[in-house]
C-alpha cells in the first residue's frame, strides 16, 4: 500500500488531504456537488459527498451542501433525480424515493459530528418533507416504490437496495425527531413494515423486471442499512462472497462482470464492519488504495479482464464513500459508527 496505514487504526488526515481538496474544489458556489466537473448532480450522491466533507471537518462546506438541498426541495418534499448547474435536467423526468430520503441520513450524520443543534433544527423541516413524501409511496406490504413520474404516479416496483437505504434514512429521521422532541410521526411503524418486507417478502421486489440480485448492493446493503444483523448477516456475507469479491482488486458491481468499483467496495467495508468482520474490512480497503489518482480523487472502478480503469471518471461520491469507510475503520469522528448498527432502542 502507498498509504501510512497500520491496520487503519488512525485517521490518515494528511494522506487524505488531497481527496478533501478535490471535494472542496468540485463544490459549486451554490453548495451543489456534481459527480465531477461538467457532470450532473443527484440528491443521493450529493449527500454522500457532503458526508465525506463532514468527516474531513469541512463543516461549512458540508452545511452549504445541505442548504442547497433545502433551497432546491420541491413543494411536495422531493427532488428530481438529476440536476445540471442547479437546474432539473428535463431529460430525466422522475423522482427516486431513496434519493429523496437520504437527506435524513446526511443531516443526522453531520449533527453526530458537529453537535450543532441549530443546524439540526434548521434542516429538520427539510427532512420531514422528504420522508413524508417517500412514505406516500409505501405499499400495503411495506415496500416503497422506487420512483415517481412527473405527475406523481409511482412507477410500479421496488428495489431491495433502494428500500434498504430508505430503511436507514427512516432510522436517522426517527433519531432526529427524538432528539428534538418533535411530535411523533408515523415513521417508526413505516420503518418496521419496510424492514419486514425486506426480510420476509422478497416477492415484493423486482416484480416487473429481471432480478437485481446480480448486483452486489442487493447482497450487502441490507447489512449496511441494519435490516439484516447477527448470524443472518454472517450467513448472507458468506453465501455470495466469492461471487462478488475479486481478491486484490475490490467488489464487483455485478457478479457476471469483471468490473470492480471503489464506492461499492467502500460500502462493503461498512457492511463487513457492521457484521463484526474488521479484519476482512481492513484487507478489502487495503486493495482500494491503488485506485486513488495523484490528485487525491478516486477512479470509479477497474475492468480487470482488460486491465483498464473504467469509466475514466473520478466522482465526488466515490471520494465521499472512501472518507466514510476510513472514518468507520478508524473511529475518527462521532459519526463513524452510523452504518455499523442501529441506535434505536426498540429496533428488532
Amino acid at each position: 500500500m502507498n498509504a501510512p496505514f497500520s491496520g487503519l487504526r488512525a485517521f490518515p488526515a494528511q494522506w487524505l488531504r488531497p481527496t478533501v481538496e478535490f471535494l472542496l474544489a468540485s463544490q459549486r458556489v451554490s453548495g451543489e456537488i456534481p459527480w465531477f466537473d461538467g457532470g450532473h448532480t443527484d440528491p443521493w450522491d450529493h449527500t454522500e459527498a457532503a458526508m465525506g466533507l463532514s468527516v474531513a471537518g469541512a463543516v461549512h462546506a458540508a452545511e452549504r451542501a445541505y442548504t442547497w438541498l433545502a433551497q432546491t426541495q420541491l413543494e411536495d418534499g422531493s427532488w428530481w433525480a438529476c440536476y445540471r448547474d442547479g437546474c432539473p435536467d428535463p431529460s430525466v423526468q422522475r423522482r427516486e424515493t431513496n434519493y429523496v430520503a437520504y437527506v435524513a441520513t446526511g443531516v443526522w450524520h453531520h449533527f453526530q459530528i458537529t453537535q450543532d443543534q441549530q443546524f439540526l433544527e434548521r434542516l429538520f423541516p427539510t427532512v420531514v418533507r422528504a420522508l413524508d413524501f417517500v412514505l406516500r409511496y409505501q405499499g400495503p406490504d411495506g415496500e416503497i416504490d422506487w420512483a415517481i413520474d412527473p405527475t406523481g404516479a409511482p412507477l410500479g416496483d421496488a428495489l431491495m437496495t433502494g428500500c434498504s437505504s430508505i430503511y436507514k434514512s427512516l432510522e436517522c429521521g426517527i433519531l432526529i425527531e427524538d432528539y428534538l422532541a418533535a411530535p411523533p410521526s408515523g415513521w417508526r411503524d413505516a420503518r418496521a413494515r419496510l424492514g419486514q418486507a425486506l426480510r420476509e417478502r422478497p416477492d415484493r421486489f423486482d416484480r416487473t423486471w429481471e432480478s437485481k440480485s446480480r448486483y452486489a448492493m442487493d447482497w450487502f446493503y441490507p447489512i449496511l442499512a441494519g435490516v439484516v444483523r447477527g448470524p443472518a448477516a454472517q450467513k448472507r456475507l458468506d453465501q455470495r462472497w466469492h461471487e462478488f469479491v475479486e481478491p486484490g482488486i475490490g467488489c464487483r458491481c455485478e457478479n457476471h462482470q469483471p468490473w470492480a468499483t471503489v464506492a461499492e467496495s467502500c460500502e462493503l467495508v461498512l457492511a463487513l464492519l457492521a457484521a463484526g468482520r474488521r479484519e476482512q474490512a481492513v484487507e478489502l480497503f487495503s486493495w482500494l488504495v491503488q485506485w486513488r489518482d495523484a490528485d487525491g480523487a478516486w477512479w470509479t472502478g477497474y475492468q480487470f479482464e482488460e486491465s483498464v480503469l473504467w469509466p475514466l471518471e473520478k466522482p465526488t461520491w466515490t471520494a465521499g464513500a472512501v472518507l466514510l469507510a476510513i472514518d468507520a475503520l478508524t473511529g475518527h469522528t462521532a459519526g463513524s459508527d452510523l452504518f455499523l448498527g442501529s441506535a434505536l432502542e426498540d429496533d428488532e
